[in-house]
Order: structure tokens, then C-alpha cells, then sequence
């Protein structure tokens, strides 16, 4: 994949392999590859979904672009420079730019600093603002993420989950960056609290130009939401397309697998169409299948599935598929023609 000159985050080649230390030496016996090999970029202005199944590697593929993992290898090319190569002082004033949100807005949030604290202390650190003008920026944000002014003074845990999660993103827009990862931020959340959180990201989006990579598991969710959409599955992206291209007429046979495990709300839908059951359960990252690493549970498996990895090729325009056989999809092969999505 080639950068477009709206392109905002280009990742190159990211591995993240994390050491299996034994022994009273500590000595390295094996590594867990928990990202291994990911390109992909984001363009200014959209949303790229990031959805598979746990254990996938999506939340260490958000941790590392911002590093807060190490990678272990490739680039992160953000608004043109590569975040792995900067020194902490040089990589701090990047991260102006890019902020998280992250999955707990509990644990995320220092339980000891008012919420106001919380808010203002990138404002603080960053561009040392103080006094009135931190009062009237701190009072803006609250008011931007809907939350009142009366809980300035409150704790994290005086607060509901839903009004914690919007005191992580009024921190996350505090230096008004241009992405940001958001890393499942409604999974812990009621269902009635996660469709106003999600309207708020859009909101913001359109309102401040903002881009996001957001990672989920609910589906559904991440259709409304996303642009794009890559699929993870062993710390590699088995496909990458518009959201259109992924829910109506997806190409790889796990893409196809997780959609049907979804369920539909519509029961006629739902009792019509054909569900997947996948076979065993996800390789261990530590020692991944050779080949293909979703050869030990794909429906549609042959020999040179376990020889050789699939390279991520655009089967359709702007639709890049890493699978040996999804370019036969059609009547006869296995993978249904259209998505029942």
C-alpha cells in the first residue's frame, strides 16, 4: 500500500514480540509475537476499525503506536515522521498529536486527582498554563464532552462509568490532537451509555477534524463508526477494507467466520443465514502455525496454506486480503457471495 497525500498515520512492517525469559539468568527461550508484521495506514479525517478476536493483538497494535509498547521492529510514520526513531524529548512533543483513550476509565484515571486535575494536567505539563486561562480551557473541555461543571471537584469513583469515559476523552482532546487511539472505549460501559459515547466521538470528529483508529469486538459498533476496517487474527490483518466492502462481500474465511458469529437483531435474518463454527482455538503467539497462521482452523484449507504466508494483496480496489484462496470466492467455494450484514 502506497501513502496518499492525505494519509496521517502510515504503519510499516510493526512487530511487537514480547521475550520468554526462564531460568535464574533470565535468559531468552522463545518470544511472544503478539504483533507480527502489520501495515496499514490512516487518512486524515476517517476512522479505521480494528476489530478480531482477544488475544489478536489489537490493543498492543494501539499501544505501540504510541509507544507505550516498544515495538520490536518496522515503522510508525506519523504526519510524516517516524515516532520509533525520535528521542523521549522529541517523541513527547509528538504526542501532542496523538493521544488514547483507553478500554477502563477507571483504572485509567489517577484515583486521587479531582476530575478537573485530570482534565488540566496535559494543559499543565505540556503548554504551562495556569491560573484563569487553565480555569476558563479545563471549563471548555467539560462542557465540549457534556459533562457539567458541578463534577469538576469530584473523584473518579464519585462518578458514573459513562461520565469517567468522558473525562478520558475530554483529557485525550486537552492538546487538540489530530488522532487518537481508542482502545474499546465502550466495552466497559452499559449498553444505553455506549451509543451516546460513540455519537460523541462522531460529533467531535466532524467538529474538530480528528482522525481515529478505534479498536472493538462488537461489530455492529464498529460498522457505524469506522470508515475502514482491518481484520486481526495472531497479530497479523488478514483483511483491510471500506466498512461496505467488509460487511457486505468479505473475502477471507475468518472475516467471514467472526461475521457470522455476530448475531442480527432482526430473528428472521438471523434464523435464515448460515453460521460458521470455527474448530479448536487460537494457536498459542508464542509458537504460531507456519504458513498461514489461520490455517490450523480455516474451513477452506490446503497444502500451500501451511507452507507459505499469504501476502496482503488488493484483491479489489482499495480491498487487500492476505489468503491463498479468497480470490476464488463465489458459488462452490465455501465463502458466501454476500454477507447476510
Amino acid at each position: 500500500m502506497t501513502a496518499e497525500p492525505d494519509t496521517i498515520l502510515k504503519v510499516v512492517d510493526l512487530k511487537v514480540h514480547f521475550p520468554i525469559l526462564r531460568g535464574v539468568l533470565q535468559r531468552k527461550v522463545g518470544s511472544v509475537k503478539a504483533v507480527d508484521g502489520v501495515t496499514f495506514e490512516v487518512r486524515r479525517g476517517e476512522t479505521l476499525g480494528v476489530v478480531g478476536e482477544s488475544g489478536s493483538g489489537k490493543t498492543t497494535l494501539g499501544r505501540a503506536i504510541l509507544k507505550l509498547v516498544q515495538p520490536t521492529a518496522g515503522q510508525v510514520l506519523f504526519e510524516g515522521q517516524d515516532l520509533c526513531r525520535l528521542d523521549e524529548g522529541s517523541l513527547r512533543q509528538r504526542r501532542r498529536r496523538l493521544q488514547m483513550i483507553f478500554q477502563d476509565p477507571y483504572s485509567s484515571l489517577n484515583p486521587r486527582m479531582r476530575a478537573e486535575d485530570i482534565v488540566s494536567e496535559p494543559l499543565v505539563v505540556h503548554g504551562g498554563e495556569r491560573g484563569q486561562a487553565l480555569d476558563e480551557r479545563t471549563a471548555e473541555l467539560f462542557e465540549t464532552v457534556g459533562l457539567d461543571l458541578q463534577f469538576r471537584r469530584r473523584y473518579p469513583h464519585e462518578l458514573s462509568g459513562g461520565q469517567r469515559q468522558r473525562l478520558g476523552i475530554a483529557r485525550a482532546l486537552a492538546l487538540n490532537p489530530s488522532l487518537i487511539v481508542c482502545d474499546e472505549p465502550v466495552s466497559a460501559l452499559d449498553v444505553s451509555i455506549q451509543a451516546q459515547i460513540v455519537n460523541l466521538l462522531k460529533e467531535l470528529q466532524r467538529l474538530r477534524k480528528l482522525s481515529y483508529l478505534f479498536i472493538a469486538h462488537d461489530l455492529s459498533m464498529v460498522r457505524h463508526i469506522s470508515d475502514r476496517v482491518a481484520v486481526m487474527y495472531l497479530g497479523r490483518i488478514m483483511e483491510l477494507a471500506a466498512r461496505d466492502g467488509i460487511y457486505n462481500r468479505p473475502l477471507h474465511p475468518y472475516t467471514v467466520a467472526l461475521l457470522s458469529a455476530a448475531p442480527l437483531p432482526d430473528p428472521g435474518r438471523e434464523a435464515a443465514r448460515r453460521h460458521i463454527v470455527l474448530t479448536g482455538g487460537m494457536p498459542n503467539p508464542a509458537d504460531p502455525p507456519p504458513g498461514c497462521v489461520f490455517s490450523t482452523r480455516c474451513p477452506l484449507v490446503k497444502d500451500i496454506c501451511h507452507e507459505q504466508v499469504p501476502a496482503l494483496r488488493e484483491l479489489r480496489p482499495g480491498h487487500f486480503v492476505a489468503c491463498h484462496r479468497s480470490d476464488e470466492a463465489g458459488p462452490g467455494s465455501g465463502l458466501p457471495a454476500i454477507s447476510p450484514w
